[in-house]
């Protein structure tokens, strides 16, 4: 009966510690934006959503971020230098301007227009819906807007 009980003893510590690796690789890691201690980050950090889409929120290794997704299809980095003008297609979601940069299509990156400090998200539509931005908005709208985006009749005339 003794080595009943060390074999069932040793069963446990072998599931105990294979369900600390587990959840150890779950983390994403991340690096830090420039400027993500800026505590307007810290407000964004913390109104992050659980779930975009079906996406389930995951924990990340860095300051200020987010990541979605198993393999993570959604990325977030609060701190990012803000982007001046620009001819890249720029509109507002829920309230906050983003521009789109298609360069890596079929992953697109969009930045936050006029707002310091910047939030830049990164979206591998192969993996995540459509709803990213309309669920991410909302974080990102406690920084405040100093500049919004422009339709090109606004600058033609």
């Amino acid at each position: 009966m003794h080595s009943l009980a060390r074999a069932a003893s040793a069963a446990v510590l072998v599931c105990a510690s294979t369900l600390s690796l587990t959840a150890c690789s779950g983390t994403v890691g991340m690096t830090p934006a420039p400027d993500s201690n800026d505590p307007a980050c810290a407000a964004v950090t913390v109104r992050l959503p659980d779930v975009i889409g079906e996406l389930d929120k995951r924990e990340t290794t860095a300051q200020a971020t987010g990541a979605w997704g198993d393999p993570a299809a959604i990325l977030l980095h609060c701190g990012v230098e803000p982007i001046g003008p620009t001819t890249m297609p720029c509109f507002t979601v829920n309230g906050v301007d983003w521009v789109r940069d298609d360069s890596e299509s079929p992953v697109f990156r969009f930045t936050t227009y006029g707002r310091t400090p910047a939030v830049e998200v990164v979206i591998d539509n192969r993996e995540a819906s459509g709803s990213a931005l309309l669920d991410l908005s909302p974080a990102v709208s406690v920084i405040d807007q100093t500049r919004s985006c422009l339709n090109p009749e606004d600058v033609t005339g």
